[in-house]
């Protein structure tokens, strides 16, 4: 198989993630997108780790740090998303604007 085929896919998937992260309102959908975006970049480290023969397959090992790394990510996401909604009983993201500080009053700042 050329090496152009999975490329294109993990591109495919890459842009598919980064337009669910921009265009969703849903924190669990934007996590979802993360994720994808993240499988295309291990996509690319498989690929590229068999196309250059890589004696050492140090793309394959990235690959395994990579999905670590997205389990705990996906772990964190999720009690943070179950936080917020315990608390506002939505996980819209743009209702979620509301958690940044108000603007002080001018005698408070210094």
């Amino acid at each position: 198989m050329h090496v152009v085929y999975p490329v294109v896919v993990s591109a495919l998937l890459f842009s598919i993630g980064v337009y669910g992260v921009l265009a969703r309102r849903n924190a669990i959908l934007v996590l979802m997108s993360v994720e994808l975006m993240l499988n295309a970049v291990n996509l690319n480290l498989v690929v590229f780790d068999v196309w250059l023969k890589d004696r050492l397959h140090s793309g394959q090992v990235l690959t395994l740090f990579v999905i670590v790394i997205a389990a705990a990510e996906v772990g964190l996401g999720l009690a943070i998303v179950l936080a917020l909604f315990r608390n506002r009983r939505s996980i819209d993201v743009d209702r979620l604007r509301d958690l940044s500080e108000r603007d002080a009053p001018a005698e408070d700042r210094s």
